[in-house]
């Protein structure tokens, strides 16, 4: 009878009941030993559950003093109820055959809710407390008990398992029930309600899950606020009270807490975290703001206004709040990934300088626990790494370099802490990434350790998340502010080994894209220098990385341009390194990394010279920088070295024309481009001879192209021009005529019948073109000069130098040795660029012509003749290059049928001119003079004869004639031809002996008649032509 009479249930007693049925004195009597005995009264039978429980259901109503005993026995039938549902199923699934069990209790299950229900509806400050903790435990325990039977699902599979226990009718009605008295008890007592929950789901975890779900659900708010409530009094209560070391679990130790020993630790913060991770999937928006509201009014008491506020809690609660929280995301990864963004958003100088008034008191051995535990959960941390990972840093950073702008800087105890959390993180993290598992009692084990390589991977959140964020991680270690670039550079380290090869690429590839000053630069080697060891091939996946950039095209015009110069200044720094001297050190890395560098540029250098082409003029110039320093693939196809060729050719008088441009560009910008595109040209003529031949034949077809034309002097001429539109100048075809026909009359030649007009139109236009700036034509002209005969200087020197990295250049280096011994002219190289200048000017003359036929022959080819004549008008940069094929004999013979229609048409004109002196044709006599000395330098000419071209501006048009018929004779009777020079190896350079050719007075006689007749004036220059 002591189950009867127990003292707890009296206190309900006393409140006021329903009106039920009365009985008299003598049936209560006899109910009470029915209900004790388990035997009917009057008929001497035994009861049977139905009855036995009806009964009891009778005495709840009747008897308050039975409460207690009523509700005992009613455990036994929701038991049976369960028992009997369960073996239903299992018979189901066997021979799908249902039993008939349930059917006697199911009215009994209905009348004891509906009872249940009617008392607390009409008394529930008396029903409510009694039935929920009742209710709630007996779900526990149900749970618990057939939680091992075949026909209930396993416990994590929560949404299976709800659905069977709330299929029962037993189970759904304690679910009710319980509700019922959470939902009248939340005015005014909801702490008991959910201490109840909360001691059940310690004690059945995780059997009691679905209970917990289910609740949730239908008072999220309440069971939220609640819940966290009664997790912080009890652990302040349990956990926190004292303030001992061992209430935080240490950085160290955190990891190897099993889950019991936690609970032991914390009782009911186990049941928290279960309950708050049942929720968060459809409730995790209220959970947040619910942790949050707690850390805001643990440290602002006076702002809580709504929900369970920390207003009136005692100090101690409130400065156990942020342990709590702590400890809570420390057990749970949800509720950490929930909360830790927007807590650091809230967390404002205002708020850090209370939480550092909060804790400044606490001992120091408590707040090392806090900040290891703090450590952890960031490390931990599955979302908001990037914005935790700033607000460190911003907050950590001296205040001397912290950007202006709205937020203040921070308290200097406040930085100092960031500090030390920020040098904590890393060395945590450096212990994570290198792969140091924790033993039991907390010490790390050593490398040696046979755990190590039998260990799994170790995923850090933290770094996990940070892994998408390399690119900005980069950005803001490249802002050089003194500590938080060394911070972030340590960690992007880290992040590269955490990562492997692919992240440790993108860090690399961006900060060679991003960096833009050499102190930015040397950041990618300090990257490269411990990863290098432990990830090898680095760099060359990295330059393939960025040609994958290139390739999809996904920088911009400045960040390409910017990547090709920080690649070229890798490269040049390891030029700079090998020509002064290993002095060790950081060069030293820096030549290391660059000659990695170069070998990988090397081998993706077809990939880069489209670029050289490229619409800005920055990444033109960029890349022409860069290839210019890098060496060529060894491996390349002829068709890769073909591409290269024509590339660096276009670009070169792409450059030309940007350095005197129109638009207002610098001209030491447009100068480094010219300089590198002459580089490049040069490497890429000194590496074989078929990059030669692509080079010097592309760079004459270029020079002679119409639309560069303009570059060197020359005039374009305007496609489409219709002579129909041409206006009538008022000149007169009668007398231009009547002036031709004052010439001597050769019956049936042809040279009187080539008039400037078209009969009824009168004369054709005179074109008239913009005269260029006579200084940049000359620059120009310079400049290509320079370029042809650097690569055919630096032909000679093929053999010993297969990868073109150094002859080409070494004629331009600042050296006075070198500029007062230019290499000589390459032979080969001279007939490549005299082969190039026949096919350009008259593509259809055969290489074979070289005999010079007698002066009549040339009426047959006037109009050969005169477009060779035309295109030297056209083009002053042809006789330059007719003086760079004669420097390298005897490459001239080959200009035979170009050199021929020229003096051919010279020879016209002095004929019909009929001006007094020579110097008033001043074209046609220039070209008379660099004719005559061209063939001088190329040795087909005799000394005697080289030199009648410094006479000629003293002589009038005949005798100007006269003395070009001579050499017209004299190369009639000594054919140009390369067998007539032998080579000399003392000076490397072919000479022709004049001597075989027989006498040669019978050449000099109008000469020395022209000499003679003109003494007065030239009697100074006789011992110029002297034999």
């Amino acid at each position: 009878m002591s189950a009867v009479f127990d003292g707890a249930p009296l206190t309900a007693m006393q409140s006021p009941q329903p009106p039920h049925n009365t009985m008299s004195p003598q049936e209560l009597a006899l109910e009470i030993k029915a209900f004790i005995s388990g035997v009917d009264q009057t008929q001497g039978r035994k009861l049977s559950i139905r009855d036995h429980a009806r009964c009891a259901v009778r005495l709840l109503r009747t008897v308050p003093a039975c409460r207690g005993a009523a509700l005992e026995h009613l455990r036994g039938v929701y038991d049976e109820y369960v028992v009997t549902f369960l073996q239903d199923l299992e018979g189901e699934g066997d021979n799908g055959v249902s039993s008939s069990g349930t059917s006697g209790l199911d009215d009994v299950i209905q009348e004891i809710h509906t009872v249940l229900s009617e008392f607390i509806r009409l008394n529930p400050k008396a029903w409510a407390p009694l039935v929920s903790t009742w209710a709630v435990d007996l779900l526990g325990q149900l749970s618990s008990k057939h939680a091992g039977r075949r026909g209930a699902p396993h416990s994590s599979s929560l949404n299976e398992l709800l659905q069977l226990w709330m299929s029962c009718a037993a189970t759904r009605s304690l679910m009710e029930s319980y509700s019922q008295c959470l939902a009248a008890m939340l005015a005014w007592c909801p702490d008991a309600c959910v201490d109840a929950l909360l001691d059940t789901s310690v004690q059945h975890s995780p059997h009691f899950d679905w209970v917990v779900a289910h609740i949730g659900s239908s008072f999220p708010g309440t069971i939220i606020s609640r819940v966290l409530a009664c997790g912080l009094k009890d652990f302040c209560t349990h956990g926190y009270q004292g303030a001992t070391s061992t209430d935080i679990p240490s950085q160290q130790a955190l990891p190897s807490l099993s889950a019991a020993e936690k609970s032991s630790r914390v009782p009911k913060i186990g049941s928290v975290v279960g309950i708050l991770g049942h929720l968060a999937s459809r409730h995790s928006d209220s959970i947040k703001k619910e942790l949050l509201r707690m850390f805001q009014e643990s440290l602002s008491p006076s702002q809580a206004t709504s929900g369970v506020g920390l207003r009136d809690s005692p100090p101690q609660l409130r400065r156990a709040t942020v342990p709590f929280l702590l400890q809570l995301a420390a057990l749970s990864p949800t509720l950490l990934g929930a909360v830790s963004a927007e807590l650091v958003e809230s967390l404002r100088p205002p708020v850090l300088l209370q939480l550092q008034a909060q804790f400044q008191g606490l001992p120091r051995e408590e707040l090392d626990n806090m900040l290891g535990l703090a450590v952890h959960l960031i490390s931990q941390s599955p979302a908001g790494g990037p914005r935790v990972l700033r607000f460190l840093v911003d907050t950590a950073t001296p205040a001397s370099v912290i950007m202006s702008g709205l937020t203040p800087a921070p308290h200097e105890g406040v930085r100092e802490a960031c500090d030390r959390l920020l040098q904590l993180l890393l060395l945590h993290l450096h212990k994570l990434v290198y792969n140091r598992p924790e033993s039991e009692d907390g010490y790390l084990l050593s490398s040696s350790s046979p755990t190590i390589s039998s260990s799994p991977p170790r995923v850090i959140p933290f770094l996990e998340e940070l892994r998408g964020h390399v690119r900005e991680l980069c950005a803001e270690t490249l802002r050089l502010e003194r500590k938080r670039h060394l911070w972030l550079h340590q960690l992007l380290c880290l992040l590269s080994v955490y990562g492997g090869p692919s992240v440790a690429t993108e860090a690399l590839c961006q900060l060679l894209t991003l960096a833009q000053t050499q102190e930015e630069l040397a950041l990618a080697s300090q990257l490269h220098t411990p990863l290098s060891t432990s990830l090898p091939g680095l760099l060359p996946a990295a330059v393939t990385c960025c040609v994958a950039q290139i390739h999809t095209q996904s920088l911009g015009s400045k960040e390409l341009g910017q990547l090709l110069s920080n690649l070229a200044s890798t490269l040049q720094s390891q030029e700079e390194e090998s020509k002064g001297g290993s002095t060790g050190g950081m060069s030293a890395v820096h030549a290391s990394m660059g000659a990695q560098v170069g070998t990988a540029v090397s081998s993706h250098l077809h990939d880069f010279c489209p670029l050289l082409l490229h619409g800005d003029p920055a990444v033109s110039q960029a890349a022409a920088r860069l290839m210019s320093c890098s060496q060529l693939p060894r491996a390349a196809s002829p068709a890769q070295l073909l591409v290269i060729s024509r590339a660096a050719v276009a670009h070169f008088f792409l450059a030309l024309r940007q350095r005197h441009g129109g638009d207002g560009k610098a001209e030491g910008g447009a100068g480094e481009a010219v300089s590198c595109s002459t580089r490049l040209l040069s490497r890429l003529a000194a590496f074989s001879p078929l990059t030669l031949k692509s080079v010097l034949q592309q760079l004459v077809e270029g020079a002679l192209h119409k639309g560069n034309a303009d570059l060197f002097g020359g005039q374009q001429e305007e496609d489409g021009e219709d002579s129909s539109f041409t206006p009538d100048l008022g000149a007169s075809l009668l007398d231009i005529n009547c002036k031709f026909g004052t010439t001597v009359n050769f019956s049936g030649s042809v040279w009187s019948v080539f008039h400037a007009g078209v009969i009824g139109k009168g004369l054709k236009p005179p074109h008239s073109s913009l005269q260029p700036d006579p200084n940049r034509v000359t620059e120009n002209q310079q400049t290509l000069l320079a370029v042809v005969i650097q690569c055919c200087s630096s032909s000679g020197n093929n053999t010993n130098n297969n990868n073109g990295t150094s002859s080409g250049s070494a004629r331009y280096h600042h050296s006075d040795q070198l500029f007062e011994e230019p290499a000589p002219i390459s032979a080969e190289a001279a007939k490549v660029v005299a082969v190039a200048l026949v096919e350009n000017v008259c593509p259809d003359v055969a290489n074979g012509e070289l005999a010079w036929p007698p002066e009549e022959h040339a009426r047959t080819t006037v109009e050969r003749d005169i477009h060779i004549r035309r295109c030297f008008e056209g083009n002053p940069v042809l006789f330059h290059l007719l003086s760079v094929v004669a420097a390298g004999r005897p490459a001239l013979c080959y200009c035979s049928v170009v050199l021929r229609g020229l003096l051919a048409t010279l020879l016209a004109h002095w004929e019909s001119s009929r001006e007094p002196v020579a110097l008033d044709s001043p074209w046609h006599l220039q070209a008379s003079c660099l004719l005559v000395s061209c063939m001088g330098e190329g040795q087909l000419l005799p000394p005697v004869l080289s030199n009648v071209h410094e006479i000629f501006p003293h002589l009038t048009p005949f005798e100007v004639r006269l003395l070009l018929l001579a050499v017209w004779e004299y190369m009639r009777g000594n054919s140009p031809m390369p067998q007539k020079f032998t080579f000399s190896a003392e000076k490397g350079l072919f000479y022709r002996d004049f001597s075989r050719d027989g006498d040669l007075s019978r050449y000099l006689a109008p000469l020395y008649s022209v000499l003679h007749k003109n003494i007065d004036c030239l009697g100074h220059l006789s011992w110029r032509f002297q034999l």
